[in-house]
């Protein structure tokens, strides 16, 4: 995974994911696929929220002044690894968010690069996704090309 990627979401990590069942004929991302992709979101968002809420309480519950510098400072580097996770997943729930604003716009579930369809199943492992996996792929070649 590349340092802007941000991690999969899937049915391990919702609970109560069901994949959405594609209807023949149905019309790509009609009404029922975006609500269903607004679900997803939403869910992500509030366990990201949860998780949040969970580390102030534990950095406010543990927060302890050991006499020894060794213990202090691995308190310290745990609570610098957990605040740098809360960091990103405040830049993900941010783009959680722009992505159910894309949603309400209809302008969700198109590669921005070449405009086509960027699937239903590749939605539901990366619901943030903006890119068909082309796309993407050529990105991620093009930056170990050019080591960006």
């Amino acid at each position: 995974m590349s340092k802007k990627e941000t991690p999969a979401v899937s049915a391990s990590v919702l609970k109560n994911f069901t994949p959405y069942k594609v209807k023949k004929g149905e019309e790509y991302m009609n009404e029922p696929q975006r609500e269903h992709f607004k679900m997803i979101l939403r869910q992500w968002r509030n366990q990201l929220m949860e998780e949040v809420d969970r580390t102030v309480h534990h950095l406010q519950d543990d927060a302890a002044n050991y006499p020894d510098p060794a213990d202090r400072a691995t308190q310290e580097e745990e609570f610098s690894l957990e605040l740098r996770t809360r960091d990103r997943e405040r830049k993900l729930i941010k783009k959680i968010d722009s992505t159910i604003e894309k949603i309400a716009q209809d302008d969700y579930g198109f590669c921005e690069s070449c405009g086509i369809e960027i699937g239903i199943r590749r939605l539901e492992a990366r619901p943030t996704a903006d890119k068909c996996i082309d796309c993407k792929t050529l990105d991620e070649i093009r930056e170990k090309q050019w080591g960006a």
